[in-house]
């Protein structure tokens, strides 16, 4: 079953997906007050679930190869230093650097899980 994850046929979908994420991360980072219900209750995990998910997308939509995984990196952690630069200028937002190591410690998890998932789903 886990093969079909990686389908090329739902490449679209994975596509669309990513995009819903970035548009709902970056609205719950720089709304004022976002709302209490979607949150893990400690600031760092909402990071790591955030990051972790993007990753995990990023690669079933496009950086299908490991060898591609430190650009998708590069590209998450700017976006994350991104997030905290407007959050400087948006009170009551504060700017924290442990939220990007955060964003990163995510970014990995989740293509960690990926790799796991993988050679799972190769075993069998």
């Amino acid at each position: 079953m886990l093969h079909r994850l990686e389908d090329a046929r739902l490449r679209p979908v994975w596509r669309a997906l990513l995009a819903l994420l970035y548009l709902a991360i970056t609205a719950l980072a720089l709304t004022p007050k976002p709302p209490e219900g979607l949150s893990t209750g400690w600031d760092k995990s909402n990071h790591l679930l955030a990051f972790g998910s993007l990753a995990w997308v990023s690669v079933q939509a496009y950086w299908r190869q490991p060898r591609q995984w430190l650009q998708l990196l590069g590209v998450l952690l700017a976006y994350g230093i991104g997030i905290e630069i407007a959050q400087h200028f948006l009170p009551p937002r504060e700017a924290d650097w442990q939220d990007v190591v955060a964003d990163m410690a995510g970014a990995l998890l989740g293509l960690a899980v990926v790799a796991l998932t993988r050679r799972f789903a190769s075993k069998r």
